[in-house]
């Protein structure tokens, strides 16, 4: 069989039944589904969906974390030659309207009553939205019951979505996925099944899965790289668990899963809930585990580097195992064969980290625009480069510009931006080359190296982006902030750096009788604290929780053109900024909770 289509890929699935295929493991407990169960329902939504009107080219929205219901809607819309829109849970409202709008969704999925709840605020300023579809939970009149449509009995289901699925043009449209851009602006990014079915036929060749693994599933479904290695699972047929992100850390002990992927952000929390308990461990303890960790990681060094271990370093490595390094693998299942990351750069120190454990973690490189696989380590001896995001993959070419910027063209490379010609044209160009905006060096073996983002855009340690500017126009908006610039790029939450404007500040300290000795004095007010801290607050809440500003600081000084600060066109220059108040910064980071 030849896969040309995402309904492809989950044909594998379905030719490889068994019980416990899939599981949604929540704190109360876990439900298992057959693969047969789950084909049923999945035909039945199909049928269920094209009843309720939903055609060819349709879009479907979908807001749900993860478990199975998130991939029968999936499947489900692309049988129907229909286009699925996923969307992050910490949407707000206005922002789910913008999206609805802009794509025009003619139904939406959501998982929950307060999920729901974002859907009916807006649905009225949504014309294009006829159908509300609920999968669990009370729900408000007016809004289907997802179970209802699961189950509803067609004769023939199951002949009907085959049939369908043959018939599908893998040139297609199959999803929009919307990123943030330069203006704040989301950008829907247009892929086609063979975007992302090639983009899988090429992955999994650095990664090697097979039907005895259980992959756990909890970064994210409407995250693309989650949503990508979700059909690379499909075509190895491996059993799939899934659990939201907010529960994963209390039931991956339990889960005992052989593959998972996520974000570096993960794997830093995890790293230091381990240290933290060594550092409350009794002295013996915590020199045995630095013992261990140190034979663990020469021995890491090794295997990446393709040797074997013998002699005396294979027996104290076995020995460190024995005594450490399998108890503390034993967190996270114990039988973790692999994992992968991606979305953000891996830091270094936490990638030898686990692999010094005895944990192989796979980084890649890419971007929602190309599907998004663009470079991967491998999972065998000698196809991984820590520090690196491996080679490209075969079917993608890359060069630098002139700049360093990244060039890239292949299959997996977007269809273009939805509604959006003229941002399509800034990054692909006639010969289908795509800018990534990334900078980039190719070390003489092939290997993949990220230096730098070219664009302002914040890539959190947890993967989202985030548009700063107008962020920061929203706080330049009161009278007390002069400049505002945002921190976050592969940190773990955004902060903020704010220039206070003087000038009315020191009006407002006279008018409310606060009194400091200088402006460096005034900032550290605690009146003056709270009064910033009422504007960030505000900001806030319109904004998605990835986005909010967890932390700031009040600089002592106006950031002007002579300071070096701003650009004669009076924009700001980041990095100047960054390296002037480092220290500041550093704080912010540094605070617990």
């Amino acid at each position: 069989m030849t896969d040309r289509t995402i309904l492809d890929l989950y044909r594998h699935d379905v030719d490889a039944p068994r019980g416990n295929h899939y599981s949604h493991w929540t704190p109360s407990g876990r439900r298992s589904l057959t693969t047969g169960e789950f084909l049923r329902r999945t035909c039945a939504l199909a049928d269920a969906f094209g009843a309720l009107g939903v055609r060819p080219g349709d879009r479907v929205m979908l807001l749900s974390d993860d478990r199975p219901e998130w991939h029968m809607v999936d499947l489900a819309v692309l049988d129907l030659h229909a286009v699925d829109v996923p969307v992050y849970g910490t949407l707000t409202p206005a922002q789910i309207a913008y999206q609805v709008n802009d794509s025009g969704a003619k139904a939406a999925v959501a998982e929950n009553a307060e999920q729901m709840r974002k859907f009916l605020s807006v649905r009225d300023a949504c014309p294009s939205l006829e159908h509300l579809i609920q999968i669990e939970g009370p729900r408000e009149p007016g809004v289907l019951d997802f179970e209802e449509l699961a189950t509803a009995e067609r004769g023939g289901s199951e002949q009907r979505f085959w049939d369908r699925a043959a018939a599908i043009d893998e040139r297609s449209l199959m999803t929009i996925i919307y990123t943030s851009g330069t203006t704040g602006e989301p950008k829907g990014v247009m892929l086609n099944h063979h975007n992302l079915v090639t983009n899988v036929l090429h992955t999994v060749r650095r990664v090697e899965g097979s039907r005895s693994d259980l992959a756990l599933e909890f970064l994210p479904l409407c995250h693309v790289l989650e949503r990508m290695v979700s059909y690379c699972y499909m075509w190895y047929s491996t059993s799939k668990a899934y659990c939201s992100v907010v529960h994963v850390g209390d039931l991956i002990g339990s889960i005992r899963p052989t593959i998972f992927t996520g974000v570096p952000r993960f794997y830093e929390k995890v790293q230091q809930k381990i240290l933290d308990a060594v550092a409350a461990a009794p002295p013996v303890k915590r020199a045995l585990f630095d013992w261990a960790h140190g034979v663990g990681r020469e021995a890491a060094l090794r295997r990446i580097a393709g040797r074997e271990l013998s002699g005396t370093l294979g027996a104290r490595h076995r020995l460190a195992d024995r005594l450490v390094l399998s108890k503390v693998r034993e967190g996270l299942g114990g039988r973790l064969r692999f994992c992968i990351t991606g979305g953000a750069e891996m830091p270094l120190h936490v990638a030898e980290f686990f692999h010094s454990l005895g944990i192989w973690v796979v980084e890649g490189y890419g971007l929602t625009e190309t599907s998004p696989v663009i470079s991967a380590n491998g999972a065998q001896p000698g196809s991984l480069r820590l520090g690196t995001t491996g080679r490209p993959l075969d079917n993608v070419e890359v060069k630098l510009a002139e700049d360093g910027e990244l060039l890239v063209r292949g299959p997996s490379v977007m269809m273009g931006y939805w509604n959006k010609p003229e941002a399509t044209a800034e990054v692909l160009d006639s010969e289908g080359w795509f800018r990534t905006g990334d900078i980039a060096e190719i070390d003489d073996d092939g290997f993949l190296l990220i230096v730098d983002r070219k664009k302002d855009i914040i890539v959190t340690a947890g993967g989202k982006n985030v548009a700063p500017q107008p962020i920061e126009s929203l706080l330049k908006r009161s009278p007390y902030v002069d400049v505002a610039v945002l921190i976050g790029d592969r940190r773990p939450y955004v902060t903020a750096l704010i220039s206070p404007n003087f000038d009315e500040l020191e009006r407002w300290a006279e008018a409310n009788r606060v009194v400091a000795a200088d402006r460096a004095d005034l900032i550290e007010q605690p009146r003056t604290r709270q009064l910033f801290g009422e504007i960030v607050d505000t900001i806030n809440a319109g904004l998605a929780r990835y986005e909010q500003i967890k932390r700031f600081r009040l600089l002592p000084i106006p950031l002007s053109i002579d300071g070096g600060h701003l650009t004669p066109t009076l924009k700001v220059k980041r990095r100047a900024v960054e390296g002037t108040f480092a220290h500041l910064i550093d704080h912010m980071y540094a605070e617990s909770g």
